[in-house]
């Protein structure tokens, strides 16, 4: 297999523009999230020739909007689905030990037995972790990855986490799950490695109609139409399927976060754990992140109605959020301490159950009436498994010619330059910049801000940073004229 850059921006997005545009290539996938690079990266590795069109920046939509975990399916196991359980510890163990061990580490996770806790809570809690030691076990995880859960003290609980309300404090228990220095730098990483296997990733290039043999697609920057020809076509645009496909229903479900300082919790080294009240299914976390920061998330709520380009958070999803969090704080947070929210819609299809919370979380891979291959649904643990899926249904119905799937073996490729590493809690060195755009395809100050760093994520950083990544980005972008 020839090797290939894995480097992307706009030279070589117009080169390969130009390519896509009078070749038919093997498979044209669409979409450029998680879902989308990852089915570039399979279908790269066999030995396919690939073009992806994104309508917006690499890991615009949901991928960027996670929690960050690459978790191994506790929730599923509380709610009896076995399979997706396994399933996610199974590729977890993928990621952590082979796939991206440089960009996911061991994060522990602490399920305080305080006051709030109903003993039927703190027994499936335990229960739970227990099994999914088990699932971790099964999948071949090392403990030197994922440590054992074990019972911790009151004094250790409130060690890991400083702010925890100590009255009435019984200890906890404390398990390990992985977690992603970044979502939207395994999107991007994940779209490098496919283009160092010969993909062509083409951002700011919009599929407007999909046919079994192709797309009619618009190049976003110029306004140009475009015949895109290809032997096999994936829709892989998640939320937006339905756009491309009538007869998909998608059901989306608005997951939200807050972003608060690490310091105003204490400077936790755990995740917390938190049970809504009442359930033993569905949790509040509370997750360090890099920077001095905590996302506080998730809600689970129906978003009927348009999708719109960047889903908001509603004040009653922020407080929602703050109140299951104080609920096991010393001192609580208040509204004015949240520095940042936001909020990712999850692709789910409908099922017609009650609540988005009872659909399954697992993806739907078929053949479309019109020829084409829709992958949806699923989860950003999961993704891997999903392109996998998509790519051998593409392969079959189009009878290409195309070996098994390698991804579950293959390293993703490491970064001369960690982009997410932004030199410091809300600010961004010149190398960062410079690097997202030669390397990464980042074309405007949103790209850098939003997506190769996540700077944006807190209003207050991204103003006082916007003129400079603006002016710097302008400057690297001239260099190719």
């Amino acid at each position: 297999m020839t090797a290939h850059s894995p480097d992307l921006n706009v030279a070589r997005r117009a080169a390969d523009l130009s390519l896509a545009a009078e070749q038919t290539v093997d498979l044209l996938v669409i979409g450029g999230g998680i879902t989308g690079v990852g089915v570039a990266l399979d279908a790269a590795s066999r030995g396919l020739s690939v073009t992806l069109l994104e309508g917006e920046d690499l890991a615009f939509g949901t991928s960027r909007f996670s929690s960050k975990l690459v978790h191994g399916g506790l929730r599923y196991l509380a709610t009896g689905d076995v399979a997706t359980a396994k399933e996610s510890a199974f590729e977890r163990h993928l990621l952590m030990t082979r796939i991206a061990p440089h960009l996911i580490r061991s994060l522990p996770q602490l399920l305080p037995f305080t006051t709030g806790l109903t003993a039927r809570q703190r027994a499936a809690g335990a229960v739970g972790m227990a099994l999914g030691d088990l699932l971790r076990m099964r999948a071949g995880t090392p403990r030197r990855f994922l440590p054992p859960p074990r019972l911790v003290s009151a004094r250790t609980a409130q060690r890991l986490f400083p702010s925890l309300a100590g009255a009435g404090l019984r200890g906890g228990m404390l398990s390990y799950d992985g977690q992603l220095i970044d979502d939207a730098r395994l999107v991007v990483t994940v779209a490098r490695t496919a283009a160092s296997l010969g993909a062509r990733v083409l951002t700011r290039v919009r599929a407007l109609e999909l046919r079994v043999d192709g797309a009619t697609a618009e190049d976003v920057l110029t306004g140009e139409r475009l015949d895109m020809r290809a032997r096999s076509v994936v829709n892989a645009t998640g939320v937006w399927a339905g756009s491309l496909d009538d007869s998909i229903t998608v059901r989306p479900s608005r997951g939200t976060h807050i972003v608060l300082d690490a310091a105003d919790l204490g400077d936790p080294s755990s995740a917390l754990t938190i049970p809504h009240e009442g359930s033993i299914s569905r949790f509040v976390f509370a997750l360090p992140q890099q920077h001095g920061r905590v996302i506080v998330g998730l809600t689970d709520e129906d978003a009927p109605g348009p999708v719109p380009r960047v889903p908001e958070p509603t004040e009653g999803e922020i407080e929602f959020l703050l109140a299951n969090l104080n609920r096991v704080l010393t001192v609580p947070i208040t509204r004015t301490q949240v520095r940042g929210s936001f909020a990712g819609l999850r692709p789910l299809v409908d099922t017609g159950a009650a609540s988005t919370a009872d659909i399954s979380r697992r993806h739907l891979v078929r053949v479309s009436e019109r020829g084409f291959v829709n992958v949806l649904g699923g989860k950003l643990t999961t993704y891997r498994r999903m392109a996998e899926d998509a790519v051998d249904l593409a392969v079959a119905s189009a009878g290409l010619d195309a070996g098994a799937s390698r991804t579950a073996s293959l390293r993703l490729t490491d970064s001369a330059m960690r982009a997410g590493d932004s030199g410091g809690r809300g600010h961004i060195s010149p190398a960062t910049i410079d690097f997202a755009v030669r390397a990464e395809g980042a074309m405007t100050a949103d790209d850098v801000l939003d997506r190769r760093t996540r700077l944006g994520l807190v209003d207050d950083d991204r103003e006082r940073q916007r003129a400079f990544v603006e002016s710097e980005v302008a400057e690297i972008l001239a260099t190719f004229s």
